[in-house]
């Protein structure tokens, strides 16, 4: 990939390599729709990724040719405009060094990627954080991943429009090597959780439905969330200290039931138990039991399809089907849903076997295949070597 984009900078903008770098994308292993309500969850980077290799400018302008889309496009750093497609993603990170009052050096930039889009997998914070590195390595600041992530973030609520949290800016930049990452959205702190890769492997199906987050669904569900956190609080249902839905458990469930509409309800039933669904998941990595971190994917998966209403009858089926199959410890949705990508623990030696089933059951039922990738942890956004 490094050796294409490099090309590809040469015969689409004439210009020679002087800076690279790699942006991964992520997958989520438990933990949705958690982020926003300041609460848990438990990522991690792959090894599906974006690769950006660039020439620096004196005029403060930027050009981007990307190999996935097509003509290269061309924007001021000063005068960034909306409404420009996946260009917007490279605005915004431009935008949001402006704002932080970061120097910022004009590039022309070639990227390259693995990750499909609009699947769920943070493709769009891939290239926020390719472009994010891109920009810290032309002017020499030396930003840490975090500090890169932060920047990501803002250009994809504060440019892009898309309401997020920071999952996914924070897992593409500090994603660890056979590591899953446990995030505290509350303060952004991060925790390495090994994941025992000689007995587990991860599997990624794509069920070709695609999903804009843009639209209106995912921001009802942010809505709707603290919409019921504020009438919980009104009812007397939650301490008035409560900020998030973080700061709720199950014991109060009974009373929050009471007090919500059932929609509202639902919502926040998810929430509280996802979390719980994250800490023990961590713990049974911590052990290595595996077969409890399956049955804990499966419980999230029926709570993001009945709970939260974020899955879709493509999604189900490649969760019925991988969890029906020997050697598939547990299977969901990863991602905010309403399409995108599933993602399957696997024993290694059963990978191909689970793989073949999925192929085959969506086959029968939607009559097509659908992508399935082996993917393993790995490291978080970071500059390459220059290609030789």
């Amino acid at each position: 990939m490094l050796d294409a984009a490099a090309t590809w900078l040469r015969e689409r903008l004439g210009r020679e390599p002087e800076l690279a770098v790699r942006a991964p994308g992520r997958v989520n292993l438990i933990g949705e729709h958690t982020d926003y309500n300041q609460g848990l969850v438990l990522p991690c980077a792959i090894d599906l990724e974006l690769v950006a290799v660039g020439a620096r400018r004196a005029d403060g302008r930027f050009r981007v040719a990307s190999r996935q889309v097509g003509e290269p496009a061309e924007f001021d750093a000063a005068a960034p405009t909306r409404g420009r497609g996946w260009l917007d993603y490279v605005q915004g990170v431009v935008a949001a060094f402006r704002a932080a009052g970061l120097p910022i050096v004009g590039l022309d930039l070639a990227l390259v990627s693995s990750l499909p889009r609009e699947a769920g997998l943070s493709s769009s914070a891939a290239l926020e954080l390719a472009v994010a590195t891109a920009l810290a390595e032309a002017a020499g600041l030396g930003l840490d991943g975090a500090a890169r992530a932060r920047l990501a973030h803002r250009a994809e609520t504060d440019f892009v429009g898309v309401p997020c949290g920071r999952m996914d800016q924070l897992a593409c930049a500090l994603g660890r090597r056979d590591h899953a990452l446990r995030i505290d959205c509350r303060d952004d702190t991060v925790e390495a959780i090994p994941l025992p890769g000689h007995r587990l492997g991860l599997l990624i199906a794509a069920s070709g439905v695609r999903r804009q987050l843009a639209s209106g669904a995912y921001a009802r569900r942010r809505t709707e969330c603290a919409e019921g956190l504020a009438r919980a609080r009104q009812a007397g249902a939650l301490p008035g200290a409560a900020r998030a839905w973080r700061d709720a458990g199950s014991e109060q469930l009974p009373v929050l039931q009471r007090a919500l509409d059932p929609v509202r309800f639902r919502r926040a039933r998810h929430v509280i138990r996802e979390n719980q669904r994250v800490e023990e998941t961590c713990a049974a990595l911590r052990t290595g039991d595996l077969p409890r971190v399956g049955a804990l994917l499966r419980e999230g998966m029926a709570s993001l399809r009945d709970d939260f209403e974020v899955s879709v009858p493509e999604l189900d089926l490649l969760c019925e089907l991988g969890d029906a199959t020997p050697g598939c410890f547990g299977s969901r949705l990863t991602g905010a849903g309403f399409g995108g990508c599933t993602v399957h623990l696997v024993a290694p030696a059963r990978a191909e076997a689970v793989a073949d089933a999925l192929r085959a059951g969506f086959a029968r039922r939607f009559g097509r295949e659908p992508p399935v990738w082996p993917v393993v942890a790995a490291d978080g956004a970071a500059p390459l070597p220059l290609p030789s």
